[in-house]
């Protein structure tokens, strides 16, 4: 258990309460910066036909009857990025939402079974316009908290500061000495070998059984990661167009793609795309993640064909999804997620 004694419990709620109220502050604060600018908040079902396409996310399975007892499975989102999309092709410039969403398989300091999801969306927008909302959103959740720094385990950020703008490729060259462009064919295809190769060459464990993705991944989490948002914000750009499944081709570089993360303090912090609005690409790159996740966990989601449909009258768009929870916690100087949320979910076994 996260605490020695029930959340519930008066004395226990009592040291909990002020960061809280200041998740509250932050909340409100959010919600006034997004209609000055004209979002409308809008609101997206929990339970959808396919709780999104990617590899190594996990939902929450159920089922739904009708009166007659006829069931159909259903999922609750891991995001509600497919509704909305839907509702930019319904018409919607400007969008925001915070959504409650659920991931199995997760729970950690930084890692919860339900949380929140704050995204937003831009139509007809580049997603650069969402780098200066993010600095923006960084500075307003500290005033609301009333801090000049956001933290985490020790470390520090100044939200006043510009990010940095660092590219994927930059930060394997820099921090990893890894040649990561050299391991991408001229279509943006990965070489898994060359990646592998260098790899162990600056030190990293790579498994005989290791994807390329996992070779990545692996450099992320251990050599990158823990370098970034030290001091100001990091903004990480431009990946590999295999680890964007939802995001376009840079327009100078077909090997990378309009795909970013926002680091603080060491945590991932937002993730945010340039969209991809081509359906039958979208459906090829959902039918491969789905054909990797029946091979490492012997399960696949269904595609949601109705999101398919609807990418083929959205514009063009931006848009990204920013954990609520934890930039709540970077705000107030908590070290677990658990000490943001007003009721967390009970661990199994509890």
């Amino acid at each position: 258990m996260p605490y020695a004694s029930p959340w519930w419990r008066p004395d226990i709620h009592a040291d909990r309460r002020p960061r809280l109220m200041a998740r509250n502050r932050i909340t409100a604060a959010l919600r006034g910066f997004f209609a000055e600018r004209d979002f409308v908040e809008v609101e997206t079902a929990g339970l959808q036909v396919s709780p999104g396409n990617e590899t190594h996310l996990h939902a929450f399975a159920t089922q739904a009857l009708s009166i007659d007892g006829t069931a159909a499975d259903l999922y609750l989102h891991t995001s509600p990025e497919f509704a909305c999309k839907k509702l930019l092709a319904a018409g919607e410039p400007r969008i925001a939402t915070f959504a409650r969403v659920w991931r199995n398989r997760e729970r950690g300091p930084l890692h919860h079974p339900e949380f929140t999801m704050l995204e937003w969306y831009r139509a007809g927008e580049p997603y650069e316009a969402l780098m200066r909302d993010c600095r923006d959103i960084l500075a307003l959740a500290a005033e609301a908290a009333g801090t000049r720094a956001l933290t985490f385990r020790g470390a520090s950020c100044d939200p006043s500061m510009e990010p940095e703008r660092v590219s994927v490729a930059d930060a394997f060259s820099q921090i990893a000495g890894i040649d990561l462009l050299a391991t991408l064919d001229p279509a943006g295809a990965p070489d898994r070998d060359a990646l592998a190769g260098r790899a162990r060459h600056a030190g990293i464990r790579v498994a005989d059984d290791d994807t390329w993705s996992d070779v990545f991944s692996r450099v992320i989490v251990e050599r990158i990661e823990p370098r970034l948002g030290h001091g100001r914000a990091t903004i990480l750009d431009e990946y590999p167009t295999s680890q964007a499944a939802l995001a376009r081709p840079a327009p100078h570089d077909p090997r990378v793609a309009e795909r970013f993360e926002l680091y603080v303090c060491g945590v991932e912090l937002a993730n945010a795309f340039g969209e991809l609005t081509e359906a039958g690409e979208q459906r090829r790159r959902f039918q491969a993640e789905m054909d990797e996740k029946m091979r490492i966990y012997g399960e696949r989601y269904p595609l949601d064909e109705t999101f398919l449909a609807a990418l083929k009258i959205m514009p063009e768009a931006s848009g990204i999804a920013l954990g609520l929870d934890r930039l709540v916690m970077l705000a107030t100087g908590a070290s677990r997620i658990e000490d943001v949320l007003w009721a967390p979910v009970p661990e199994v076994g509890s």
